[in-house]
């Protein structure tokens, strides 16, 4: 079988997807879901910026939802090589766009709390699963795994008698998440659905992607299932 020639066009697009809109990673040079790739574009006065909203105007360079691709990016003057001009990309870049994807997620669960999407506490999130639908569990990422090995068996059981997949969210610390909900010390926390509870879950998936480059699927669940990412780690 030939090899898949890339024909990379203006912004990073192949034109050769059958999928659709891909992007080409300027690390790896491989065509990836945008969803999965994080853009990138100059400032006025040439400094690399991230455009997580994918709306800023000028030519964009496209790099893997991982650090350690944009820190490779950066060593590798990336930037400026595929956008052919002079590109300054800060050393702390990478450590920058983790604060600013954080202050997303923090800030999406708030919304969602102001919403009424959200319950805090072991025994509220309990009964959340009693009453369901429940759209997602989150622990904090330093909280104690006996009280989250207890809610997660519970959740995952209704999700996989209803042939879903559980969407659990580590990827905030317990300070963290009691500063978004606006309570101290918030150990667990469940999501009802709603459009902000799924906006909470685009951007966690993009932090756990973004600080590890895997989702691993929960135990017991089928990965086919609704959710395309059921676990987010941190």
């Amino acid at each position: 079988m030939a090899k898949r020639q890339h024909r990379p066009t203006l912004d990073g697009v192949d034109s050769t997807s059958a999928a659709g809109p891909e992007r080409l990673c300027a690390v790896t040079r491989e065509s990836r879901d945008p969803d999965e790739l994080i853009r990138f574009v100059l400032s006025p006065d040439g400094v690399v910026v991230p455009d997580l909203d994918r709306r800023l105007p000028g030519r964009g360079v496209w790099i893997g939802c991982d650090k350690r691709l944009v820190e490779k990016a950066i060593a590798t003057q990336a930037f400026s090589k595929s956008l052919k001009v002079k590109a300054e990309a800060p050393r702390d870049l990478a450590d920058r766009l983790d604060d600013l994807i954080l202050k997303r997620v923090t800030g999406a669960l708030s919304l969602a709390n102001k919403a009424g999407l959200a319950v805090a506490g072991f025994e509220k999130v309990f009964a959340a699963l009693e009453k369901g639908p429940v759209r997602a569990i989150l622990h904090g990422a330093d909280a104690a795994a006996d009280g989250r090995s207890k809610i997660d068996r519970k959740y995952k059981a209704i999700e996989a008698s209803l042939g879903r997949s559980a969407a659990i969210v580590n990827v905030l610390t317990i300070a963290q998440m009691s500063l978004a909900i606006g309570r101290g010390s918030v150990v667990h926390a469940a999501l009802t659905p709603g459009g902000l509870s799924d906006r909470f879950l685009e951007e966690a998936e993009r932090l756990a992607r973004y600080r590890h480059s895997t989702i691993e699927a929960a135990p017991g669940t089928d990965p086919g299932a609704a959710d395309e990412f059921s676990e987010f780690s941190s």
